[in-house]
């Protein structure tokens, strides 16, 4: 990759994300730290303002932008083919909004990408969701996003009844099943849900703040850590 490609590709990296490390640009560049901190400050030297500092991460500055970018056919392709996968296992509005905005990216393209994506031969039929999932899944993200508690009537793995009340923090999809990851408050410790054992789950008026060790963050790194043992959260 030429440097000046690099730098760009930097650029919109950073600009994709809240905070974005040394170590994450270098992995998706192929490049050694050093040299993304080489780059970082020359891109801070012509103007950009890269905000952050080494060791902690980079954001771009508010109030700058790049021009609109058109996508390779191979990009327009990988776009079509992650609409379709992803469209068979969210919930019915979610995958509307994922209809509406592809239609959107393919109605700028130029004709020749535009028709590469479109008869891209990779297809997910609408079928991976079972109904409880398609049903619960919608108002679990919407949970999510809100920051507010959810009322869980669950049913485990043996089948035994119990309420709870949670603080959702993410919905995670692991290949057959979709979870939900969150702190439960009977349990005072992070729990999994499968959303195909949740018979009943509403959204409380309760809004919920992060506090330490209750986090998103927390979870992660907890899972990260569980998975390098073997073990699970």
């Amino acid at each position: 990759m030429r440097r000046a490609d690099r730098l760009f590709q930097i650029v919109q990296l950073i600009r994709g994300r809240r905070l974005t490390t040394a170590a994450f640009l270098a992995g998706r560049l192929e490049v050694s730290e050093r040299t993304v901190y080489r780059d970082i400050a020359d891109l801070q030297r012509q103007g950009v303002p890269l905000e952050g500092e080494a060791g902690i991460g980079y954001r771009l500055g508010q109030g700058f932008d790049l021009p609109p970018l058109m996508f390779t056919q191979d990009e327009a392709r990988a776009l079509v083919a992650a609409a379709r996968l992803a469209q068979s296992w969210v919930d019915p509005a979610l995958g509307a909004s994922i209809d509406g905005a592809l239609g959107k990216i393919l109605s700028v393209l130029p004709m020749a990408s535009r028709a590469a994506a479109e008869s891209l031969a990779l297809y997910a039929p609408a079928i991976a969701l079972d109904d409880v999932t398609r049903a619960h899944l919608r108002t679990l993200r919407e949970a999510v996003q809100a920051r507010r508690k959810l009322w869980l009537d669950y049913r485990d793995e043996g089948g035994k009844a119990s309420e709870r009340q949670v603080r959702p923090l993410g919905c995670f999809y692991w290949g057959k099943v979709w979870t939900l990851a969150a702190w439960c408050e009977l349990r005072q410790d992070f729990r999994a849900f499968r959303m195909d054992r949740i018979r009943d789950a509403q959204m409380l008026e309760d809004v919920f703040r992060d506090e330490p060790g209750r986090t998103l963050a927390d979870l992660r790194r907890r899972i990260e850590a569980n998975c390098a043992e073997g073990r699970t959260i």
